[in-house]
């Protein structure tokens, strides 16, 4: 009996820190997301610039549309 308890305890354990880990991972996940936002408008024309092309609106909308995807 100490034996199915103990593994009672330590699954209901792992349960438990898996979902307070998930939501402790979202959250920072989340933060990360909101100090660091991905890849802009502005970034993609600094990019351009630097190998020495001067990007086009179309060029810089269709490259926002593929990263979407």
């Amino acid at each position: 009996m100490d034996f199915w308890s103990s593994l009672l305890y330590f699954v209901i354990g792992a349960v438990i820190g898996g979902i307070i880990g998930f939501f402790v991972a979202r959250h920072y996940l989340q933060k990360q997301i909101k100090e660091n936002p991905p890849i802009n408008e502005k970034m993609i024309r600094a990019m351009f610039l630097q190998m020495g092309r001067k990007p086009s609106e179309a060029q810089i909308k269709a490259i926002m549309k593929s990263m979407g995807q």
